[in-house]
Formats: structure tokens, sequence, C-alpha cells
């Protein structure tokens, strides 16, 4: 088919099978073709037409396969990614980038080296409940916002997951895992900040690694946005709290998009993909004009979709790719400056670390 893409799968855990190729199944124009699978073929259950394969050779040597998805832990990323661009591949890899940003850093010099796509799977841009956020900013809803806060919390007191992410090594931990999503939502929405101060710890009994953040990013014109995750929450706080001159948004509940994924469900099923209950609807309190307002604020839809179409489009020379791989690298920089704050116990004015 004229415009086909064929995509390679490297990586069926977790994120490939739930995030990955259900999406990249409801795009037209993606075509996946190949999985990496090296001790099993699940995929090929729920996908009959693709082909299993056992090693990433088998993707790097087939001429026909134009993208590489890399859906490995983190701790693999930069060898996948590395050896994709250098068989003249494109390639999306998962989130967190890299460990590191001078990693990064050589992964976006090698890309425009080899002239080939190259983006970070920051998906959660494009849930609904961050769209509905960035609408509301954008249209100046609240006014000059003074104080934000994002939550990603859970129940879980006692840590006992043999998960890659709850383990020692690079790029594990929830600050990498979930942090590197809000990160990258507050500089979508405010730009790089000022100063970062990490309070970055293991709070549960068995943890080996980071299970809890609490990050401040501070702006300009006294704007604090505070990003925060916890295992030991039972009773939920407010995905996002915004408060500004003019009023302020609360907004509880998590998009819906992974949990319909989790269940099996694709974007393709429905036309009513990623809309949300309206119990969940956030509620804003606000002067609009002469008018004192408070109710709820429909969600706008999550689509996830919306990442790989965008990917596609880059690829045929359609549009400005969304998520730029320095973009991604910006992302790491904070979380690196993060650690740095919490290790030595101080707010690090970022314009003294890094440019932008």
């Amino acid at each position: 088919m004229k415009n086909q893409i064929r995509v390679g799968l490297i990586g069926y855990g977790f994120a490939g099978k739930t995030f990955h190729a259900p999406v990249i199944t409801s795009v037209p124009g993606l075509e996946l073709s190949k999985v990496v699978e090296r001790r099993s073929r699940l995929s090929k259950s729920r996908y009959p037409w693709i082909e299993v394969v056992s090693s990433v050779e088998e993707l790097y040597s087939d001429p026909t396969i134009d993208l590489i998805v890399v859906t490995t832990p983190s701790t693999n990323h930069v060898e996948f990614t590395r050896d994709a661009l250098m068989a003249d591949k494109h390639v999306v890899v998962e989130k967190p980038f890299t460990a590191t940003s001078q990693e990064a850093i050589q992964l976006i010099e090698l890309a425009k080296e080899r002239n080939k796509v190259l983006s970070i799977f920051h998906n959660r841009r494009w849930d609904g409940d961050f769209l509905t956020v960035k609408s509301i900013v954008e249209q100046g809803l609240l006014g000059k916002l003074s104080d934000c806060e994002f939550h990603w919390d859970g129940f879980n007191p006692v840590m006992k997951s043999d998960n890659w992410r709850d383990k020692r090594g690079p790029a594990t931990g929830v600050f990498y895992d979930l942090g590197s999503h809000f990160i990258d939502q507050a500089v979508q929405l405010f730009g790089t900040p000022d100063t970062i101060t990490g309070d970055i710890r293991i709070t549960r009994d068995g943890g080996i690694t980071d299970d809890y953040f609490d990050v401040s990013l501070g702006y300009r014109h006294n704007l604090k946005v505070v990003l925060k995750s916890s295992r030991i929450v039972r009773e939920p706080s407010p995905r996002y709290t915004l408060h500004g001159s003019k009023g302020s948004f609360v907004k509880y509940g998590i998009d819906p998009q992974e949990a319909a994924l989790i269940a099996g469900e694709s974007p393709s099923d429905s036309k009513n993909w990623g809309k949300e209950d309206p119990e969940n609807w956030g509620t804003i309190h606000t002067s609009i004009g002469d008018l004192h307002v408070r109710g709820l604020v429909e969600t706008q839809p999550g689509a996830y979709t919306s990442y790989y179409n965008n990917v596609y489009k880059h690829i045929l020379g359609e549009e400005e790719l969304a998520v730029k791989p320095e973009e991604a690298l910006r992302t790491i920089q904070l979380i690196e400056l993060a650690y740095k704050s919490h290790r030595e116990q101080r707010t690090i004015r970022i314009g003294d670390e890094i440019n932008d």
C-alpha cells in the first residue's frame, strides 16, 4: 500500500503489549509487521499476521522494516536505539529516553547523522485530563497561575514487586518511570523552570529504589509547580490542582485509556475511545468577565493514537514531530538535577546547569 510504514516492535512485555501494539495497529498507514519475543509467541495470538522473531538482528537486517519501536526496560534503551539507528531505521523509544543526558545527546547526534526520525513515547501528553488542563491554561481561565500540583499516587505500602522498575539499575525507580511524564507535562505547559528542588526517597518496607518523589519547579512570576508520587496514599489526592488569580481547577481520577488497554481493548474498537465518565470531570471555580462560575469541565477525550499518527505523518514529511528527542533530553536533564538537589539538599538554579 502506498505510504505504508512497516513497524518492528522490540519487546512484548507490559509496555509493548498494553500500549504500543494496540495503538500502532489502530493508526492507518502503520503496519505492525514483526515483533521480537525471545521466549514466547504471545503477540501472534492477538495479531496473527505478524512475524515473531527471536533476535533484534532480524529487525535490523530486514530492508522492509521502516520504523523500530523499543519497548524494553529503560536499562536497554541506549543499546537498542543506537543499533536501530545504525541499521538506518526510524526509532520510537519508550520513556524514559535514557538514564543519562549524555546518552541522550549521543543518540540525538546519531539520529541526525543517519537522517532518521527519533522520538520518545511521551504518550501522557495525550491523556484527556492533561489535554483539558492545557486548554484551561492556554485560555487563561484561571488568570495568573501561582500554584499547581500534579499527583500520581497509589496504595501499596509493602514492596513485593519483581518488576524491573523496582530493582536497582540505571533509570529505575518511580521518578524515572512516572516523574518523566510529569516533568514533560510541566515543561509543555510552562516551559523550562528556573529552579528545581527534589525530595526523592524510598519509603516502603523492602524497597531498594525510589518509590516517592516530591519535586518543586520554580518559575518566574512566583509560579510553583509541585510534582508528587507516593505508594502509601490510601485516600486519593486530586490528579491536578491549579490555583490562579481568577480561580481554581481540581481534577480527580486517571485517564481511562490505560485501564482500557490493560483490559485488552483497542482505540480502533470504540468511537468513544478515551472519553471519561462524568463523575470524574474536574471542577472549575473562576470568574469569566463579570460572571462568577463554578461547575464541571467535561474532560477532553484522550488519544494515544495521536502520538503515532504524528510519527507516521512526520516520517512522510507532512507534519512537524510532536515529541522531539531534544524535549526528552530536557526531561532527563531535569531528572538528573532533581536527584542532585536531593543529594545536596538544596534548590538548584536551572540556568547554572543547562542552557536552553
